[in-house]
């Protein structure tokens, strides 16, 4: 009998970035997330030497370093507290940011609703604070491939300094330029090479002919808008383009319950309308998309844009050929400006001042 040689042992695969930093004892430099009797979150950075200090006592950051998730210290005051690294949704919504964030319930959505997948090759334009960045670096993986293009430099450092804090130093399927997207796609992206396209901008309509140039036939452009001005617009566009697919767009609110022996109810408070999320297809070069019927919304008139809800009302109605770009401003659509001076305090805060600071 002739004797077989083993097969040789599968080699280990490579722990995915930032994965270390999610498992183990707490660690100096790491964001550890604090409840109190009452459930008040309080979040703070573990340091040698440091104390955390509130009106009902204070207590040695040392006691939680180097102990396990899940432990409790106890301040001077006699306040208990439960200690837990923050999940993504608690860390997006705690970090420093300058632009605002865009919500877990939106970004979940983002990223089931648009399929991204280990390996995709996504874009990302508009990033803000790099919320939405953390999880399409999750979704997309070692192997994938996230491009993220950010106007202004000083959000682009303020997401750096944040994606970099949650993921433990910079991830390699990351590549975060700043500048316009109309400018940096073409000469960043060969076209047809682009799975998925994510924009969160004022917008979204300037950019169709480059994200059509950048999709692969089948690929998916999800976009995130405020109102519904930008929505209908968006809508629009995107149907006279003619290289898409008829858009779909909805949007989601979350209501938490209130559970406490038998006063099982609904939340007084609930996460309302953040924003709308739309999206479509890329078809293939050459095909023009089926003819839409659809029911016209009454008062429309021919050329007239109207948002139309389910039962037939409109909702909004007017030509956007009457709608100069001029008024598609941040504070035209209700947005607050974000002053200098915080965006100077949060790049400070996330390690990413300017050289001048």
């Amino acid at each position: 009998m002739t004797e077989q040689t083993p097969a040789p042992e599968p080699a280990a695969a490579p722990t995915p970035t930032g994965a270390d930093q999610r498992r183990g004892l707490l660690r100096v430099g790491e964001r550890v997330q604090l409840t109190d009797p009452r459930g008040r979150l309080h979040t703070i950075t573990l340091a040698p030497g440091a104390t955390f200090h509130t009106h009902k006592g204070y207590f040695r950051h040392e006691e939680l370093i180097g102990a396990p998730e899940g432990t409790t210290v106890t301040s001077s005051g006699g306040v208990e507290y439960l200690a837990l690294r923050p999940l993504l949704s608690d860390y997006t919504l705690s970090m420093p940011r300058g632009a605002a964030v865009v919500y877990p319930k939106d970004a979940g959505q983002i990223v089931a609703m648009a399929d991204i997948y280990p390996g995709a090759r996504v874009v990302e334009a508009g990033v803000g604070s790099g919320a939405l960045t953390l999880s399409l670096l999750r979704a997309v993986g070692d192997g994938g491939r996230l491009h993220s293009i950010e106007r202004r430099e000083d959000f682009a450092a303020i997401a750096r300094g944040n994606v970099e804090t949650f993921f433990g130093g910079p991830h390699p399927a990351w590549r975060l330029s700043v500048g316009d997207l109309s400018d940096v796609l073409p000469l960043a992206e060969a076209p047809g090479e682009v799975d998925r396209v994510v924009l969160d901008m004022l917008a979204p309509w300037e950019n169709l002919d480059a994200v059509a140039a950048a999709l692969a036939p089948g690929g998916v452009l999800i976009a995130y808008v405020a109102t519904a001005t930008q929505l209908s617009r968006l809508a629009e566009d995107v149907r006279a383009d003619g290289r898409y697919t008829e858009p779909q767009a909805w949007e989601s609110m979350v209501r938490g319950w209130h559970l406490e022996g038998l006063a099982v109810r609904p939340q007084h408070r609930m996460i309302g309308h953040t924003g709308f999320l739309l999206t479509t297809r890329r078809l293939a070069d050459g095909v023009l998309p089926p003819l839409r019927k659809r029911r016209p919304a009454k008062g429309s008139q021919p050329g007239e844009a109207a948002l139309v809800d389910e039962v037939g009302d409109v909702v909004t109605s007017r030509s956007f050929q009457e709608v100069p770009d001029a008024e598609w401003t941040p504070e035209a659509l209700g947005e607050r400006a974000v002053s200098d001076k915080k965006v100077r305090k949060v790049r400070r805060d996330v390690g990413q001042a300017p050289e001048a600071d």
